[in-house]
């Protein structure tokens, strides 16, 4: 096979999709494939939920083949490289195919062995995560018994970076449900500097910390685990600071390891996985060769265009733009991208459309309330305008509760996916 096609898309995931949807709503005689070997796509947005016993696993998929807009060829391969000078992709069947214009949407992977003892933990009935198995992440919330309950994620850019904080929220209320709160230290280590990027919703959720009792450890870097003795060890990441500063107020335990590792011990442990790009991405061309973004796709942050190859557009997770990774900010990535691919297949110029980095955290802080959190680049607040004249969303609302549960899977797959948001 040596087909050529007006469009490559890699990834069938959210970014793919959309991008194949709107562009075949807008030009349906465009010649364009969908390269991606996954025979389901998932709602992941939903995991959280999932996670904490109040959303259906099987709710959140789909089969691809029900989402491969009408027009789209999808190839069932995996692209094992891109030889952008050629304008071609090589499979893993050992075919290759040609493209005018090519969206890289391949989103990103687990690298599970960033954080030594990360895979021997994932095995133990105690330790879970939402990103990996929500389903898990109910049956550990319901068998624990009291202790450390620890929630951290690593120093990786890492798709809805809200969703380790969202988890604990709600496991803070259903340890209340089975009555275990009393006896628990629910545990917040995070590598950032504050509990939010944007200050005005920072300032609500330190408030929901405060009335809940978390103990908030910022410049918590996991460095390694002990899934044997239920341990995380941490590198303190504040600047300035050479050594490390253990109080033991909060009870739960912690030891000064050396002099710069903090050894916690958990009862229970939910983490975020490290998170990389694609391998074939990162050793490409297209990626970032050096600095904080390397092995991450480098695009213009407006155009979404490659600052390398002209005919080349990134969307979604791969990317790197100094905004969260979520499936709100590919929502208004992709009409860019679309804008890109249509003025470039006629001049081979860019229109006047860009992105200017929104995206947004559905932050649920517990069964039934929910902040709505909306921003773009510079973490500059950027709010729906109509949702914001009907709703004060910088606080908990049991409103955004029914937008995050009902309204927004329904969106997802009968909107946004069908090319129509």
């Amino acid at each position: 096979m040596n087909k050529t096609f007006d469009v490559a898309i890699i990834g069938a995931g959210t970014g793919g999709i959309i991008t194949a949807a709107q562009l075949l709503r807008k030009n349906p005689e465009l010649k364009t494939v969908i390269i991606d070997p996954s025979e389901n796509h998932w709602y992941q947005a939903a995991w959280t939920l999932v996670g904490a016993g109040t959303f259906n696993m099987e709710a959140t998929r789909r089969p691809t083949s029900s989402l491969i807009p009408k027009g789209a060829e999808w190839i069932k391969q995996r692209v094992e490289n891109i030889i952008p000078e050629k304008n071609e992709l090589k499979l893993d069947n050992g075919e290759s195919l040609q493209y005018k214009v090519l969206v890289v949407s391949t989103g990103l992977v687990f690298d599970f062995d960033a954080l030594p003892g990360l895979r021997e933990a994932m095995q133990k009935d105690n330790v879970c995560s939402n990103y990996i198995d929500p389903e898990k992440t109910w049956k550990v919330l319901q068998n624990f018994k009291g202790g450390n309950a620890l929630f951290t994620q690593p120093s990786s850019p890492i798709k809805c970076g809200g969703a380790p904080q969202k988890i604990m929220y709600l496991a803070e209320e259903a340890f209340r449900k089975t009555g275990v709160r009393d006896k628990t230290k629910v545990i917040y280590a995070t590598p950032g500097s504050v509990i939010f990027g944007v200050k005005v919703f920072a300032d609500t959720l330190m408030n929901i910390i405060h009335r809940k009792g978390i103990v908030l450890k910022t410049f918590y870097n996991p460095v390694r685990i002990d899934a044997e003795n239920n341990a995380v060890y941490f590198r303190y990441t504040k600047p300035g600071e050479n050594g490390c500063v253990v109080t033991e107020e909060e009870g739960i335990h912690e030891q000064i390891v050396g002099e710069a590792e903090i050894k916690m011990p958990y009862d229970m442990l939910h983490l975020a996985p490290p998170q990389a790009a694609p391998e074939f991405i990162r050793n490409s061309v297209l990626a970032h060769q050096e600095g904080p973004n390397k092995g991450w796709m480098n695009v213009n942050i407006n155009t979404l265009q490659s600052v390398v190859y002209p005919n080349i557009f990134g969307i979604g997770d791969v990317v790197a733009l100094p905004t969260a990774k979520t499936g709100a900010a590919i929502r208004k990535q992709a009409p860019v991208v679309v804008d890109g691919i249509l003025h470039y297949l006629q001049n081979e110029k860019l229109g006047t459309a860009q992105y200017e980095g929104y995206s947004s955290c559905p932050l649920v802080t517990g069964y039934g309330k929910m902040v709505l959190a909306e921003f773009k680049y510079n973490n500059v607040r950027d709010s729906d305008p109509l949702l914001s004249k009907l709703f004060d969303t910088t606080k908990e609302l049991w409103a955004m509760w029914i937008l995050k549960k009902y309204m927004l899977p329904w969106l997802y797959w009968n909107k946004m996916m069908k090319g129509k948001m």
